[in-house]
Parts: structure tokens; C-alpha cells; sequence
């Protein structure tokens, strides 16, 4: 089944080439054959195609018969040191290349810098709500994801725990960054247990028996291989101190799910507002990427308590609830970060069945929230 995507590579390509990182699975070889089928595509992911360039890296340019074609390299971190014939066609022959990949950590140790400049960069991420197969139901969101493969499947449970463990298998131990595969596995399933929470890295290294710099780096080697991002606290406000401790998410629901072995969600419970709240940070990362808006995505807590849970740059503030009817007091983060004067746009996301307006607070149901993001209402 065809599923259309938001985002439209001949249009990011039209002026430069760029590079597309994605966690695997979630599409970008089917981008490609769709998107742009007059491209000469190299699919790092073939054995042959890989040992004739790794013998070889010339092969590209003395089989270029016509330099206004699209050049593709398919999982570009399985031979990095392509970069720098690349860099050459780039520069000698004005060539545009597409290069996907599923880890930025190899690109970055391949000494060529990502082309330092060269190239830009576009992300792409399970599916969106507004690119699901309607209708869509909450409660499988929240439990399976979004990843094309999963939405398809007839057996989501068994494609997500499939999916995870060749993440494990492949692209960690591909990385070759951490000896102990056991240990970075329970730290997988620790941190599946604390999406949405402040990280505290010295009290994750004890449950381990590890060292807090060994937990930082387990969460950089989650963010390279793009299983997911941590989310930084903002900063800026003056009347009440925010705290320091960023929060981590990962990339796809399911992805979470899995991991923790959680085969339902019910309503009404902390796990399914924590699900709710990951939800809709996907969805606002995922529209900041794909209309290229460099807004910073952060969230605000005070030490005092208050917290706001995303904030978009310094002009939008969005709480999110998954009650059907939200009390006053959910409205007291934003309330409390409005006294900043700071931000000019204050949301409440909830699961109301209309939108109301308290005290210049917008209350949104969800669906209309994500309706109006997508369009461009909420982020301009």
C-alpha cells in the first residue's frame, strides 16, 4: 500500500544536495523508489554494491553518463569513506547526491565532516498523524508507532519486537561502541520506563553499576544511531530558576512499547498520559524538521515545581494533558511561565471534545491541535 509522505525530496534537492537521516524502517529506500525514479541509486545495504565501491570509489563517477542525474547512496554510514569521492563530484562536476543513513556517528569518524557544508540535512521519522491511514485510533498510536512496517503488519507485536532486536543485533553492535550488548540492553529497557522524565544520570549508573559518563554515553550512542533525542530544559527564565536535567524520548511509540513488553494501554493511567505526552512531542519534532523550522523544542520546569511541557523557541508554550476534562490546575505551569513575559502563544493539548479559551489560554483537543500544526496555525 502507498503511503504518502510530507516530505518531497525532489523539492529539498532543486539546490543542493543533502544528506537524509532516519532511523531504519522508517521509509527512505521506499522514498527514493517513489519519489525520485530516475535517480542512479547505490544500495549500500547489496554485498556487491558494497565491496565493488569499498575496492573502488571511483566506480560512481566512471559510470555517470550524464552529471544532471541524481546520485543516491543508500545507508551511507556502511562506507563512510565515500565521502570524499563525494566531495570531489560535488566539486568537479557540480553533481547532487542524495546519501541516506541510519547513523550519524560513522559519518562523523569517516573525516570528511559531514562535507562540511556541501550537503544539508533533512531527517525523516515514522509516520506522522496527519500521514496515517484514517481513521486512526489514540490508543494504537500510543501503542504501536508509527513505523510503516508496523502500521501494515497484521501482527504489530511481532514486527516491533522483530524491529528491536535488529537494532540491537545490527546497528549497536555495528557501532562497535559498547562491549557489553546485555548491559545496553537492560539500559534500553531502563530508559523505556522513563520517557518523559528528567534524566538523572548518577541515579540510572547506580541501578547499573556503572559510571554516570558510561550512562551519558549510552544516551549519545541512542541519539547517533537516532533511537531517539533527549529534550533540553529552557533556560531563559528570570522569576523562577529552571532546573538543568534534560529529558529523553524515543523515536516511535511502538519502538517504547516494545521495549518494555507493554501489550495495551489503558486510559486513565500515568502510562497512558506519559504515552500521550510522547506523542505529541514526536509529532511537534517531526513538523519542526519537515518545514525546515530551526525553532529550538525544548520544555521549561522550575525547581520550584512548575513545568510546561514543550516550549517552541520563545514565542509557544504547550502543556499537554490527557484528561478529557483538564481541572484548573493543569493550567498552572503556563500560567506561572506566562508571568516571564516571555512567550506570546500559551496551549493546553488535551482529549476535550471542543476547544475553549481560558484566560488566553487555548484548550485544544488533540486532534484539532495536530490539524492546526500541521497547517501551519500553531507553529507559523
Amino acid at each position: 500500500m502507498h503511503i504518502p509522505r510530507i516530505i518531497q525530496l525532489n523539492e529539498l534537492l532543486t539546490k543542493k544536495s543533502f544528506f537524509l537521516f532516519g532511523p531504519r524502517s522508517t521509509g527512505k529506500s521506499y522514498l527514493i523508489r517513489h519519489q525520485l525514479p530516475d535517480a542512479k541509486v547505490y544500495n549500500l545495504l547489496e554485498h556487491s554494491v558494497l565491496r565493488d565501491l569499498s575496492k573502488n570509489p571511483e566506480l560512481i563517477a566512471e559510470r555517470q553518463t550524464d552529471w544532471s542525474q541524481l546520485i543516491v547512496i543508500d545507508e551511507i554510514q556502511l562506507l563512510p569513506v565515500l565521502l570524499n569521492e563525494v566531495h570531489r563530484l560535488i566539486e568537479e562536476k557540480s553533481a547532487r547526491f542524495l546519501l541516506t543513513g541510519s547513523s550519524a556517528k560513522k559519518l562523523r569518524s569517516g573525516g570528511v565532516n559531514l562535507l562540511a557544508g556541501r550537503a544539508w540535512s533533512a531527517e525523516l521519522f515514522p509516520l506522522s498523524y496527519t500521514e496515517m491511514i484514517k481513521p486512526v485510533q489514540l490508543d494504537e498510536i500510543l501503542l504501536y508507532g508509527g513505523l510503516p512496517s508496523v502500521v501494515l503488519s497484521a501482527d504489530k507485536f511481532e514486527e516491533l519486537n522483530a524491529y528491536t532486536g535488529i537494532y540491537l543485533e545490527q546497528e549497536i553492535r555495528s557501532e562497535a561502541a559498547t562491549k557489553d550488548i546485555g548491559l545496553f540492553a537492560t539500559f534500553l529497557d531502563v530508559c523505556a520506563g522513563k520517557v518523559s522524565e528528567e534524566l538523572n544520570y548518577n541515579s540510572i549508573a547506580s541501578d547499573l553499576g556503572v559510571s554516570p559518563p558510561t550512562i551519558n554515553n549510552y544516551f549519545q550512542l541512542l541519539e547517533d544511531t537516532l533511537l531517539g533525542f533527549r529534550l533540553y530544559p529552557y533556560s531563559q527564565t528570570k522569576k523562577r530558576k529552571s532546573t538543568s536535567r534534560p529529558k529523553f524520548y524515543f523515536f516511535d511509540l511502538g519502538v517504547t512499547s516494545s521495549l518494555i513488553k507493554r501489550r495495551e494501554i489503558i486510559e486513565n493511567t500515568s502510562a497512558f498520559g506519559d504515552a500521550f505526552e510522547h506523542f505529541i512531542a514526536l509529532e511537534i519534532r517531526a513538523y519542526l524538521s519537515y518545514t525546515r523550522n530551526t525553532d529550538k523544542l525544548a520544555f521549561w520546569r522550575s525547581q520550584s515545581g512548575f513545568e510546561v511541557d514543550f516550549v517552541i523557541g520563545d514565542h509557544i508554550a504547550i502543556e499537554v494533558k490527557a484528561d478529557k476534562s483538564p481541572s484548573k490546575n493543569a493550567l498552572k505551569g503556563l500560567r506561572a511561565l506566562r508571568e516571564e513575559g516571555i512567550f506570546k502563544s500559551y496551549y493546553l493539548v488535551c482529549r476535550e471534545s471542543e476547544a475553549r479559551n481560558v484566560d488566553g489560554i487555548s484548550i485544544l483537543p488533540w486532534q484539532e491541535f495536530l490539524d492546526l500544526l500541521w497547517k501551519g496555525g500553531i507553529v507559523g
